[in-house]
């Protein structure tokens, strides 16, 4: 049975026991010559590279691909060139919804054409980026992540509205997938808008402080890898996810600290990420708790690595006050909402406070870009307003920043105006204090007779205090 099907129109509820085949019998004309056409859907996790989903040519120049017969029920894919900056896109030079396909029945050849390539624009001269300039910067084409033998990742930057005319240092917030963060034309299915987002609520003055946001590009094929610290056996993929947290952490947020001015402690830092970057976000701020105080989880992926996860929510156990703000659609997967209750309820169990959680489920919620575009300014608003967190009275939070990390022999510490100088204690991971003493605003505090290893600095100035995690090598 042939079934002719349009990219408009690509939902189907077809009879087809056995396996389907998808054959493209038009690409755009300036598909080069020797690409390779690859399928990324759900029954693949949206890998846009693998080799076992391309396409084979064939001498008339169509492409296809049969899929295995285990591939059943409804299907959600679309068609690369082997990455997300070089997917499909409509004839307009659209990004385009997910195509859908239900395999319930016999055979079925399904005829598929794609109109447009992302970069490619079918010689219109690509894709117009909409990355607001000059606010959004590559950091690094190719970061260098040490901790996973050297692979590299692109990492982007936000800087606020005044970051150039300002002397003042900035809260930060750490997000994955950086691909779909700020730019339609290296997205996977449309971006976040975290960009316009963030300049419209500084402008507005809705976020009067500013704040930067660093992104880094997902690792393709090493994605499920990387966005979880255990292993699914079913997708033969995860365990990488605890090298990824250390390398934020270790790597990227000293070299950001060092380079930018950015406000150091945990009282203004975050984390955020959907889907299987919901899941990392939430490790890494229970691992990290000394260096993370906020974390977003938009339509968390628990299900992924359900038990181990929820095991380390009880052993990490609650050590310092964490803001959770979580959001999912309602049909978005039967476990989606189910997990993402049981997540908040096992956090509160451990300690962490009722107030500090703010929990969404909508009924128009899908798993989509389009969805955390719209819901992000909420979700960030009320993860950086005010104090950071709520559940025991604190000190209000000291806007400080100190660096360098890791540090060999001295601490630099920057106090917020009109503050001259702070109290200072060391506390070893045992939470022994190693040190005291007092420090002025842009001196330096001597750590070198401290033994190698990480450390949390506690800094109070007048009526305010903050923490930073810091390593000394």
């Amino acid at each position: 049975m042939r079934i002719p099907l349009t990219a408009a129109a690509c939902l189907l509820t077809l009879a087809a026991y056995a396996q389907t085949t998808i054959r493209l019998t038009s690409v755009p004309a300036t598909t080069p010559t020797d690409a390779t056409l690859y399928i990324a859907g759900s029954f693949n996790d949206w890998d846009p590279g693998s080799a076992a989903y391309s396409l084979a040519k064939n001498t008339d120049g169509t492409y296809q691909i049969t899929l295995p017969a285990s591939i059943t029920g409804k299907l959600e894919f679309k068609f690369t060139r082997g990455s997300w900056d070089k997917v499909e896109t409509s004839a307009q030079q659209a990004d385009v919804s997910n195509r859908t396909y239900t395999a319930t029945g016999a055979p079925a050849t399904v005829e598929l054409q794609v109109a447009n390539w992302k970069d490619l624009g079918g010689g219109s001269g690509g894709c117009a980026s909409t990355a607001l300039q000059p606010n959004v910067q590559v950091v690094n084409a190719s970061f260098s992540i040490p901790q996973l033998g050297g692979r590299t990742r692109r990492i982007w930057i936000y800087l606020p509205v005044d970051y150039a005319t300002s002397a003042r240092r900035y809260p930060v917030l750490y997000m994955h997938d950086g691909q779909n963060v700020f730019d339609k034309c290296t997205s996977f299915s449309g971006e976040w808008g975290v960009d316009e987002a963030l300049r419209q609520l500084q402008q507005s003055g809705q976020d009067p402080t500013g704040t930067i946001v660093v992104a880094v590009d997902n690792g393709g094929n090493s994605r499920l890898n990387e966005y979880s610290p255990w292993p699914n056996a079913e997708y033969k993929s995860g365990g990488e996810g605890d090298k990824y947290v250390d390398f934020l952490v270790e790597t990227l947020k000293p070299y950001i600290d060092q380079q930018y001015r950015t406000l150091t402690g945990r009282e203004y830092t975050g984390i955020a990420g959907s889907s299987m970057g919901g899941l990392i976000s939430v490790y890494a701020a229970l691992k990290y708790q000394n260096v993370f105080s906020k974390v977003g989880v938009f339509s968390p992926a628990f299900w992924f690595a359900r038990q181990p996860l929820f095991d380390y929510v009880k052993t990490a156990g609650h050590q310092q006050p964490i803001k959770f703000y979580f959001l999912a659609g309602a049909k978005e997967s039967e476990t989606m909402v189910p997990l993402m209750a049981e997540m908040r309820d096992a956090l509160q169990q451990q300690g962490f406070a009722a107030a500090d959680m703010s929990y969404h489920v909508l009924e128009d919620g899908q798993h989509a870009e389009w969805f955390w575009q719209r819901e992000f300014p909420a979700a960030f608003q009320w993860l950086y307003a005010g104090t950071p967190t709520a559940g025991k009275p604190q000190r209000p939070a000291l806007a400080f920043s100190a660096y360098p990390s890791p540090a060999r022999e001295q601490l630099t510490v920057q106090l917020p105006a009109p503050e001259k100088d702070a109290k200072v204690e060391i506390l070893d991971t045992t939470g022994r204090l190693v040190l005291k003493g007092k420090v002025r605003n842009g001196a330096t505090l001597d750590v070198s007779r401290l033994a190698k290893g990480r450390y949390l600095l506690r800094v109070q100035a007048g009526k305010a205090s903050g923490t930073q995690s810091f390593i000394k090598e």
